[in-house]
């Protein structure tokens, strides 16, 4: 497996669970990590059409050409 460092910064509380949650399963706290990860991204699927409505007017300085202009084939 290729892997790249990261870090992050964990509250006491977050750290504390995750050693626990590491020895009980007798893994690392970066395997911990990497599966709470994989879980939470699992589920992730981005919405396009939320996403280009969230988009939607952020350039304000394009220059829209006429449709006269546009060629046609």
């Amino acid at each position: 497996m290729s892997a790249t460092r990261t870090q992050v910064y964990l509250t006491e509380e977050q750290r504390r669970r995750i050693d626990e949650l590491a020895d009980v399963e007798g893994v690392t706290l970066a395997e911990v990590v990497r599966r709470a990860l994989d879980a939470y991204l699992s589920s992730y699927s981005p919405d396009a059409v939320d996403t280009l409505a969230r988009t939607f007017g952020q350039v304000t300085d394009i220059e829209v050409p006429s449709r006269d202009e546009w060629q046609r084939g």
